[in-house]
């Protein structure tokens, strides 16, 4: 599992780049842990000062509105996931021979010699779906366990807090990755990779790079996605302990080595003994919600990451069915008219807008907004023959309009020029307008939401008042 040892930070000079989520509690685990802690921040702003100042009452010096600089006598920078790589604090840390860490990469160092594994996920979409599914089947098998990382509770809290664990399902971003050197996973999945936060990476091959550094070490299993053949690479790529195996999730029929489907039931032909010939029943199809196919490649991921683990079939099931998954992710929000109307405000990137329409038949598509330097033409291209009709919002949405005249011109479109947050009333009526009995009006808009609304949640909330308003 890595290095065991917990690191001695007693009068070593650190600096923690960035306040917030990951850097406050970075910045009170080190000074209690005896290290001289400065905090350097771009902002400076009332908030800023508002947590520079709960932090210098424990004696932690802040400097704010200067993240550029490196502290003179800094033996070691401790980041906020989020700072890019290319910052002049960072290119002056490397140049002094200073280690960079992120607030994972403390956690993982600071661990205790009884510490909980890790199983370990990340992939361009699905990661906190799958994280919660695979804490829920670790809980179903009478494990203690907690959905961390990337998802809400900070893995440093998770370490460090008194609550003990047997194992922990840890989600992880392309950014904890990059700056997490010697994480050491007990097992691993990559769900898929597809362009996303390239600015911040500087290319593909960069944020897959920084992806499959959570194959690194594992020792169990490497997880990934037998239809997205970049997961399989990087398995390939890793430098893994011995005995370390590579296991598959498929929708299809699995092969050795492999979880996948086999009429309507989720099969497991990985953890089985002679799985050549024998293949496991984990659960039904019916018992993931939704049953949508991205959601039970979901399934597979979580189910195959337990049974690495040792989990057996029956907690698989009852896992998947204990299951809920989060708001605003391919949510049926209600039927009028014989029509579903159905949130998907998280499908806040093509890949995710893609795997979304995938799970419908005859759809009218609400969809626009910030695109972040997305283009829309395959995703077009790929769910044409499922529009019954698109509804435009947003500031990016000529580019969706544009990739629509060419690979669906016979598709109705209706463009919005709003972008005011009364805009989604109007295009629900619009949608409304479009379908007919059978079909389903979905939200899933292919790009982020902070041009009209203040994040995702907003957006999904204000598409299922306006479905009541509709429908009442």
């Amino acid at each position: 599992m890595g290095s065991r040892e917990v690191i001695d930070l007693e009068g070593v000079r650190v600096t923690v780049a960035g306040l917030g989520v990951s850097g406050i509690p970075a910045a009170k685990v080190l000074h209690a842990r005896g290290a001289h802690v400065t905090v350097v921040n771009d902002g400076d702003d009332a908030r800023a000062r508002e947590q520079a100042a709960e932090l210098e009452a424990l004696g932690v010096t802040v400097r704010l509105g200067d993240g550029a600089t490196l502290p003179e006598g800094t033996e070691l920078v401790v980041t906020a996931p989020g700072w890019k790589p290319d910052k002049p604090l960072f290119t002056a840390a490397r140049a002094a021979g200073v280690e960079i860490w992120g607030d994972v990469e403390l956690a993982w160092r600071l661990r205790g010699p009884d510490a909980a594994p890790w199983l370990a996920i990340t992939g361009t979409n699905g990661k906190t779906t799958t994280t919660q599914m695979l804490a829920s089947i670790l809980k179903a098998a009478g494990l203690r366990t907690a959905a961390v990382g990337n998802i809400g509770v900070s893995v440093l809290d998770a370490v460090l807090g008194d609550e003990q664990y047997d194992v922990l399902a840890v989600e992880l971003s392309s950014y904890q990755l990059h700056w997490a050197p010697s994480l050491r996973a007990h097992s691993a999945a990559v769900l898929n990779l597809a362009p996303d936060h390239l600015d911040w990476h500087g290319s593909m091959e960069a944020y897959a790079a920084d992806k499959g550094r959570v194959y690194e070490g594992n020792r169990v299993a490497c997880v990934y996605n037998v239809a997205d053949k970049a997961t399989e690479d990087l398995v390939r790529a890793a430098d893994v302990e011995e005995g370390c195996r590579a296991i598959g999730f498929t929708l299809g029929t699995p092969g050795p080595s492999q979880l996948g489907v086999v009429e309507g039931i989720l099969v497991d032909r990985a953890f089985v003994e002679d799985r050549h010939k024998n293949a496991q029943e984990l659960a039904e199809v019916s018992d993931v919600t939704p049953p949508a196919p991205h959601n039970i490649a979901n399934a597979l991921a979580a189910a195959a990451l337990a049974r690495a683990f040792g989990v057996p079939a029956r907690a698989v099931r009852d896992g998947l069915r204990n299951f809920t998954p989060d708001a605003h992710r391919i949510a049926h929000v209600a039927d009028v008219d014989s029509v579903a109307y159905v949130d998907d405000s998280k499908a806040t990137n093509t890949h995710a807008a893609e795997a979304s329409l995938a799970a419908y038949e005859s759809i009218v598509w609400i969809a626009g907004g910030l695109a972040k330097g997305a283009t829309f033409d395959e995703l077009v291209a790929k769910s044409a023959k499922r529009l019954r009709g698109v509804v435009l919002i947003g500031q990016d949405r000529a580019l969706i309009r544009e990739a629509l005249a060419r690979h669906a011109p016979e598709v109705p479109v209706v463009d919005l020029d709003r972008t005011d947050t009364g805009a989604m009333l109007a295009a629900v009526r619009e949608a409304r307008a479009l379908a007919v009995a059978g079909d389903t009006v979905l939200l899933a808009p292919a790009c982020a939401s902070m041009d009209m609304f203040a994040n995702y949640n907003k957006r999904g909330e204000a598409f299922a008042e306006a479905v009541r308003e509709i429908g009442s």
